[in-house]
């Protein structure tokens, strides 16, 4: 079983395109940007040790192509799952849309792992 160790959050938009994957894109940029996982280093465990599940929020999850978005993360072995969230905005005056998405970027490990390596 895995554990949790790190959950970050972000928001993204696609102001004028109906983009639902470049919307999810911002949002896990948005979730990871400010993200710094010192604890690799401190306890020597490798990044292919780390699950990275992320879950994004779009009103159309069927739209967003989510193997675009597993490449765009980094570490870890990453899984990427769309659902209904987020929210279309219109524009009244032109009826554009604006796509927001929301995401949540989740990472795991074996915690014997941690502990093995704690200690």
């Amino acid at each position: 079983m895995m554990q949790r160790f790190i959950i970050e959050m972000g928001m993204g938009n696609d102001l004028h395109g109906r983009d639902y994957t470049k919307a999810a894109a911002r949002a896990i940029e948005d979730a990871i940007r400010h993200s710094s996982l010192p604890l690799f280093g401190a306890l020597g465990i490798d990044h292919a040790d780390m699950q990275v599940r992320v879950t994004v929020g779009v009103q159309a999850p069927e739209q967003v192509d989510t193997d675009v978005l597993v490449k765009s993360l980094p570490r870890g072995k990453v899984t990427v799952q769309a659902v209904f969230g987020g929210l279309n905005v219109t524009n009244p005056d032109t009826g554009e849309d604006t796509v927001v998405a929301s995401a949540a970027v989740e990472a795991f490990l074996p915690p014997e792992l941690v502990r093995e390596r704690a200690t």
